[in-house]
Formats: C-alpha cells, sequence, structure tokens
C-alpha cells in the first residue's frame, strides 16, 4: 500500500497539479509589465537568466512566454518536493536542472553553465529552496559572472489568494483575481565588478520590480496579498 502511495505521489499528483496550475491561470485576469527589454532579447536570440522569489512559483510558469521555442531550464532542488516540482514543470513543458545550494549544489552550477552555451533561457529562484525569504544567494551572480548573460528579474503579484505558513510564505492565487507579472531591465555583470556589489544591485532591481508589479496593482484599486 505504502509503495502505491509513493507511485500515485510522483506520477499522479504532478500530471493533476499541471492540470489545476493551467485551469487557475484561465481563472484570472492577468497582464505583463515591463517586457519589452526582455523580449527584444529574445527577438534576438540573445537567452536570459530570470530570476523570481520562491514563493511566486506557482504560476510563474504560465507567464513566462519563451524565447522563441527553445524553452527554459529551472534549476529545482534535488529533494522530494523537487522531484513532485520538477515532473509538473515537465507536465507544463519546462525542463528541470536538479540541485541547490544545500544539495547537489555543485553539480547542478556545472550543468548550467554548460546549458548557458546554448538558447535555453535559465530559471532560478535566488532565494531558494530554504531561504532567508527574499534575500539574493550567491548562485545566480556567479552564473551572470561566468556566462556573461544578463539576469532579468521577474515578479508576480495578485489581488486574491492564500499564503502558506512555510519559510517563504508561499503564494496560491486564487481565482477571478488580478494577477500582474512584472519583468524588469536585464543586469549584466562584467567579469571585472566585484560580485558583492553586483549581488546588491541585483537585490535592488529584485525589490524594484516587485514594487512595480505591486503599483500596477494599484492602479486598479487593488492590494497585493
Amino acid at each position: 500500500m505504502k509503495q502505491l502511495g509513493e507511485w500515485l505521489l510522483i506520477n499522479v499528483v504532478p500530471f493533476l497539479a499541471a492540470g489545476i496550475i493551467r485551469l487557475l491561470a484561465l481563472l484570472v485576469r492577468h497582464e505583463t509589465v515591463g517586457a519589452d527589454a526582455v523580449r527584444e532579447r529574445w527577438q534576438h536570440n540573445e537567452p536570459v537568466i530570470l530570476a523570481f522569489w520562491h514563493d511566486q512559483l506557482l504560476l510563474m510558469a504560465q507567464g513566462y512566454k519563451g524565447n522563441g521555442g527553445a524553452g527554459a531550464q529551472i534549476l529545482i532542488s534535488a529533494s522530494r518536493d523537487g522531484e513532485l516540482i520538477a515532473r509538473t514543470m515537465h507536465y507544463l513543458g519546462q525542463k528541470a536542472v536538479r540541485g541547490s545550494s544545500s544539495r547537489g549544489g555543485g553539480a547542478a552550477f556545472k550543468q548550467l553553465l554548460r546549458l548557458a552555451k546554448q538558447p535555453y533561457d535559465l530559471v532560478i529562484t535566488p532565494d531558494g529552496p530554504r531561504g532567508p525569504r527574499h534575500q539574493m544567494k550567491e548562485g545566480v551572480v556567479q552564473l551572470a559572472r561566468l556566462s556573461g548573460r544578463p539576469v532579468v528579474p521577474m515578479a508576480l503579484v495578485c489581488s486574491r489568494g492564500y499564503r502558506f505558513a512555510s519559510w517563504d510564505r508561499f503564494l496560491l492565487p486564487y481565482p477571478f483575481g488580478r494577477l500582474i507579472y512584472a519583468y524588469g531591465e536585464p543586469l549584466y555583470c562584467d567579469r571585472h565588478e566585484d560580485p558583492q556589489q553586483f549581488r546588491n544591485r541585483l537585490q535592488q532591481a529584485m525589490l524594484d520590480n516587485q514594487r512595480r508589479a505591486e503599483a500596477q496593482l494599484e492602479s486598479y484599486g487593488l492590494s497585493a496579498v
């Protein structure tokens, strides 16, 4: 019975979760702001590194319009929860690189560097998988510095939803609310720039982009959950 439960958890739950995510995305009013800069890079076949906070993960795949068909490679924890997320992303048409700062990080980082030579966008939650919440970690800084790719902040806010009592206060948007996706300006890390300086710039850019999304929601007289 336990083996059956494990099989259902790994093989059935992600399929159902992907269906629920698609349905939920259809039941919210959504718009995207600030995407001109990243679209210009996609038009010139220039893939990027997309960075968003861990709590905003659930509907991010539905807000990603891609870079001409190559798609994205998402860094996802090598944990059991990460396996469920990776399989769910597979059903949503996205690929996963397994590893994190706490588990399998070195191998995952090397794989990301190899993938940076290919036309995939790379996707990272820079405060995952364990936090602190909304605090930039070193991995995305080194990936930007060594790959030469720009980091594009991405944010999601919604007017109706529920926040779980997890370390990241994970966000579950409710149907029939308004949802905003926001993209920030691409940031490059020169190899001669101090990594901590770039980390600070990127942290501030992430916060500014979050505020941009919230301001757009407030323009409708709504507050972010």
